[in-house]
């Protein structure tokens, strides 16, 4: 009986699981949870090590593209006077020194210069830095030589940076290798930012330890313990957010990034990335860039005091500003100077020397964001049609346009300036008037300024480029010109209908055109119509040649745009912008010639080599005779026409040529003229497209004279061609007369194509008839 008990009790023990105890439950869990730990760290901290990797290896940085006025290039006979030679070195920002002898220094003795120039690497090769003795004559360079003498072919000054073109955040950096970099300056930053660098891991546990210990003395943060590599990993890899899980992160990317590379290429990506400053939107980083936006130096050609200053702002860049703050930078500078002292850098007389000077920083300073929005908008447009976007914010393109700063800075002073007195005198809204001036190189088709706006230095709608609007009486010469290529039907001295008329739309409604004056002139000559800019003749001759040869001619003078063919587009109801008008009078400018407008010469990649040239492209788009005929009509455009109000002296030197255009209710007002060397095209009115209460005459052709007056243009001497000869002419008939009528004007005209003669002044009194006959009796004596 009990051993059957005992047998049961067995059984029934024997039948429950055995329960572990609670201590080796825990000790699982625990173990378990440590692998989970390790496995989730081992595989984040794979990905870090790849992240720090992949972008320490690839490209860094984006680096955005560097924008360049025109180089001015000086050679013996060059159109440069001292006073504009002058102007470019300030612009340059080189010193006026006694004893110019340092890169980008000169001194100037009347119209003699010496100047020492700064080395610059071109599209076609190396500009050596260069000692240059440099005289002026009669406007003209006279005389070039070396320090030693020898006289020069050609020497090109480094171009004006004009600007950049940026990535979203707009940072932007001059990259520097560590061999460019002073020692000094490499001691300077360690001693004062990390004095441990060459011996900790990536982190170091005794500077942050200290920076705990002196933080919790002061009651606030006023030492941080990150090493140099955690600085950089912290702006390179990681956002400025503040928590302790990022902190974390940056110590370990910091100790494999330490792992991966050289201190000295670690020091390296640091010099390059460290923020130092703030120009307008773009953020300066790096220790090449701030060199020269603080001190226009190299990085290697900085002084002690001037790398101290820089390496004294990396602690807070905005704080130390020596711009906004020069005496709490000042102070700054001289602590470093002390540290570097202390570290048995410098000695104790070159600190004091370097404490006692001046910050130094350039009080004018350049904006890397452009101050020329207008041109750097045409540039932009033209290089997309072959480079991205990304291409031009991130590969560090050098960009050589042709812009003259010159040029460009006086037609931003004469449109504002005009501009002002206009609102003033016509009783216009002020700052409701607008304007874009267009200026470009009759040779090559060189875009020379562009202003797109009153207000030339900010970025905004860019009229030069965007305001496309109805050019009025600038496209007459289009009409003119169709009607002279028919040269058996069309010359100079036919007689047009100046007489009112209507023509039926296809609405029903008629078109009536009229004279501006709503007179009416009976039988003109047609360059009288033209140089009249008289609207019934035009129109009149235009739908005679046909709509579809003027859109033609049009489109071979440069017009891309679609034409309708309405008959109102022989008035001008074709709308262009400033640019577009400039590419059709460019054309006609040129002789015929087609030639694309280009405002960029060379592109360079981040290694120096070149990417594209933008070479001439030249196309015989219309014949010379005709095109002859036209301008010498745009001549007397200036002489006699409607353009007569420029100056006479103007008229008289550099015989001018060009067009007035003014829309209804006077809304627009165009001018575009050139002369033997500039074209000009500028246009006034108002964005919201209410009346400007300004004609050609009195709006555009103003600001069109006062830049000529300023620029010293080459007069124009238009080429005849050898099947072209000189008649004079009756100007009431259109018949052949002698020089001694009264009223004769000689004409062009393509040989065989000449009027016939009327005899002694035709339609004149007797009286001038026998003076006619005196005239040829007394030349036969």
């Amino acid at each position: 009986m009990a051993a059957r008990k005992r047998s049961q009790g067995r059984k029934k023990r024997g039948g429950r699981a055995k329960q572990p105890p609670k201590r080796s439950l825990l000790r699982a869990f625990l173990w378990r949870a440590v692998l989970i730990v390790l496995l989730v760290g081992g595989g984040y901290t794979l990905y870090l090590d790849y992240t720090v990797r992949q972008q320490f290896d690839g490209k860094r940085w984006a680096l955005p593209a560097t924008v360049y006025a025109r180089p001015m290039e000086l050679y013996v006979g060059a159109p440069i006077g001292a006073e504009q030679f002058h102007q470019e070195l300030k612009l340059l920002k080189y010193r006026n020194l006694a004893n110019p002898t340092a890169t980008g220094s000169y001194l100037r003795k009347s119209n003699r210069f010496i100047l020492t120039s700064r080395p610059f690497s071109f599209w076609d090769g190396e500009e050596p830095k260069q000692q240059l003795r440099i005289s002026f004559s009669d406007g003209k360079v006279s005389k070039l030589t070396d320090g030693a003498g020898r006289s020069l072919d050609l020497v090109r000054l480094d171009p004006l940076q004009i600007g950049g073109i940026y990535p979203s955040h707009n940072e932007d950096r001059l990259l520097v290798q560590l061999s460019e970099v002073p020692r000094v300056l490499q001691q300077a930053l360690i001693a004062v930012e990390d004095r441990n660098f060459h011996n900790h891991h990536g982190v170091s546990p005794l500077a942050i330890l200290r920076a705990a210990w002196a933080n919790l003395r002061a009651g606030r943060v006023v030492q941080g313990g990150s090493t140099l590599t955690q600085q950089l990993v912290k702006n390179f890899y990681l956002s400025s957010e503040r928590t302790l899980s990022r902190k974390a992160q940056e110590a370990v990317m910091a100790v494999l990034l330490d792992a991966h590379y050289e201190k000295d290429e670690i020091l390296e990506a640091y010099l390059n990335e460290v923020y130092l400053g703030q120009d307008r939107s773009r953020g300066v980083h790096g220790f090449g860039l701030a060199a020269q936006f603080y001190f226009e130096k190299r990085v290697a050609d900085l002084k002690l005091h001037e790398t101290a200053l820089l390496v004294g702002m990396v602690k807070g860049p905005s704080y130390y500003n020596p711009h906004r703050h020069p005496e709490r930078a000042k102070k700054r500078r001289n602590l470093v100077i002390d540290l570097m002292l202390q570290q048995g850098m410098i000695d104790a007389r070159t600190a004091d020397w370097s404490q006692r000077q001046k910050l130094g920083v350039r009080s004018g300073r350049f904006s890397g964001v452009t101050q020329y929005p207008a041109f750097i908008g045409v540039v932009r447009s033209q290089l997309r049609r072959d480079y991205r976007d990304e291409d031009l914010t991130s590969e560090g393109l050098r960009i050589f346009t042709t812009m003259d700063p010159q040029l460009q800075n006086e037609a931003e002073r004469v449109l504002k300036s005009r501009v002002e007195q206009l609102e003033a005198a016509k009783g216009i809204d002020k700052n409701k008037l607008q304007g874009a001036v267009v200026v470009t190189g009759i040779e090559g088709g060189e875009l020379l300024a562009a202003v797109g706006g009153r207000h030339a230095r900010y970025a905004g709608f860019n009229r030069a480029l965007n305001a496309v609007r109805p050019i009025g009486s600038l496209v007459k010469p289009a009409v003119y010109l169709t009607a002279l290529m028919q040269k058996q039907r069309y010359t100079l001295a036919t007689m047009l209908e100046d007489k009112k008329f209507a023509l039926k739309n296809h609405d029903g409604s008629l078109w009536q055109p009229q004279n501006y004056d709503h007179k009416e002139y009976g039988e003109v000559p047609l360059y009288g119509a033209l140089s009249r800019s008289l609207n019934l003749s035009t129109a009149r001759l235009g739908m005679t040649v046909g709509l579809d040869r003027v859109a033609e001619t049009l489109e071979r003078l440069g017009v891309e745009r679609d034409i309708d063919r309405f008959p109102s587009m022989l008035l001008g109801t074709l709308a262009l912008s400033p640019l577009e008008v400039t590419q059709l009078y460019h054309t006609l400018a040129s002789g015929g010639f087609h030639t694309p407008l280009r405002s960029i010469r060379a592109v360079l990649d981040v290694n120096g080599e070149a990417l594209q040239r933008y070479s001439l492209q030249v196309e015989a788009a219309l014949p010379p005779e005709a095109i002859y005929l036209t301008n010498t009509i745009l001549q007397k455009v200036v002489l006699e026409g409607t353009a007569r109000s420029l100056s006479w002296a103007m008229r008289a030197k550099v015989k001018a040529a060009g067009k007035t255009g003014t829309t209804d209710d006077l809304r627009d007002s165009w001018f575009a003229g050139f002369t033997g060397n500039r074209l000009a095209v500028v246009w006034l009115g108002r964005d919201d497209n209410k009346p400007a209460k300004l004609s050609g005459a009195s709006g555009a052709l103003k600001v069109w004279g006062d830049l000529m007056g300023r620029i010293d243009p080459e007069p124009l001497a238009l080429t005849r061609p050898d099947s072209v000869g000189m008649h004079w002419i009756d100007p009431e008939s259109g018949l052949r007369t002698q020089k001694i009528c009264p009223d004769a004007v000689q004409l062009p005209f393509i040989r065989g194509t000449e009027p016939r003669s009327a005899g002694p002044c035709v339609g004149k009194t007797l009286e001038s008839a026998v003076d006619w006959i005196k005239g040829v009796i007394d030349g036969g004596r």
